[in-house]
């Protein structure tokens, strides 16, 4: 990755899309659009193009990543589902959730999706292009946020471009992403676990599998991705649940707390959970510390905060 590539930015007829799907079943890298962030994708099957996606990112190694597949038939082929996963992907799928799942042995997944472990976080994402782009690629595809390793989440191809241009070899620009934060992550291991909040709120799992959901030991070993403790941050200093700005400092408002900008000036989770990264990116670009007004822990508010508490966790 010494080489700076020339990153081709890409369009969405039917004729791109499959440009872009050879692209991956080449080993090249190439960002793309879901309901929830803009992923950095590459053939799951492939060492070498596995590889390449923790060389562009700067992302460590034992640290997984999600395969992405088109359907559930593909899903059944790569891993072993449990009555309540099954039950959680009827509901959930295509969808922002993403299951912790035994691996089966002839999957043929590059253990450097697992990192080397013997389980694959995995998911069906939601939106046309995402499907075409899979059906048109052939295999599974990996593919964390397409941005550099610990950094703010990317919402639309120019996010991609400011954080990977030169990177990675091509970006699929469909527009912002309409979810905008990732996708809820559930394991298995010791019962339906709650590993990373996300687009689908707990509640709504709880909900469908009559249980409530568990949360990992302190010490659990990484089984996908969004787990470590300092993770989606902004170059600036990070404080939250600020009523107001100090001097100097950078202010995104929700609801009745008034900012710079807003996540959404009459509170709605949703809302605020697709501008989140969009406006973290915008405050960064000041150059000035950021100050982020109280959020609800309650539905999406927990994902928000959730990458909120993460993007101002010290940095190691």
């Amino acid at each position: 990755m010494n080489d700076r590539l020339e990153t081709r930015v890409l369009g969405t007829s039917p004729d791109e899309i499959t440009k872009a799907g050879q692209r991956l079943a080449k080993g090249q890298l190439v960002a793309f659009p879901t309901e929830t962030v803009y992923g950095l994708g590459a053939d799951a099957t492939n060492d070498t193009a596995v590889a390449r996606i923790f060389a562009a990112k700067g992302r460590p190694s034992f640290n997984p990543l999600i395969a992405h597949v088109p359907d559930m038939k593909t899903a059944e082929r790569l891993c072993d589902f449990t009555d309540a996963a099954r039950r959680l992907a009827d509901a959930f799928w295509p969808g922002a959730m993403t299951l912790v799942l035994p691996l089966k042995p002839d999957s043929g997944i590059s253990k450097l999706v697992t990192a080397g472990g013997p389980s694959l976080a995995i998911r069906i994402p939601a939106g046309d292009v995402a499907t075409a782009l899979l059906n048109a690629a052939g295999r599974p595809i990996a593919a964390p946020s397409a941005n550099p390793s610990g950094r703010v989440s990317p919402t639309t191809a120019a996010h991609v471009l400011a954080g990977l241009n030169g990177r990675i070899d091509a970006v699929l620009d469909a527009g912002p992403c309409p979810v905008g934060v990732e996708s809820t992550i559930i394991g298995f291991e010791d019962g339906p676990t709650l590993l990373r909040a996300g687009g689908i709120p707990a509640e709504a799992i709880e909900a469908c599998l009559g249980t409530s959901l568990k949360t990992p030991a302190i010490d659990a070993p990484l089984t996908a991705p969004g787990q470590l403790a300092s993770h989606y941050a902004p170059n600036a200093p990070l404080r939250l649940n600020a009523q107001s700005a100090n001097d100097a400092e950078f202010m995104i408002g929700f609801g009745d707390v008034d900012g710079d900008v807003s996540l959404s000036a009459n509170g709605d989770l949703v809302d605020a959970a697709a501008n989140l990264f969009r406006l973290l990116h915008e405050a960064d670009a000041t150059g000035k510390p950021i100050a982020v007004a109280p959020i609800p822990e309650t539905g999406l508010g927990r994902a928000i905060n959730d990458r909120l508490r993460r993007a101002a966790a010290p940095r190691h």
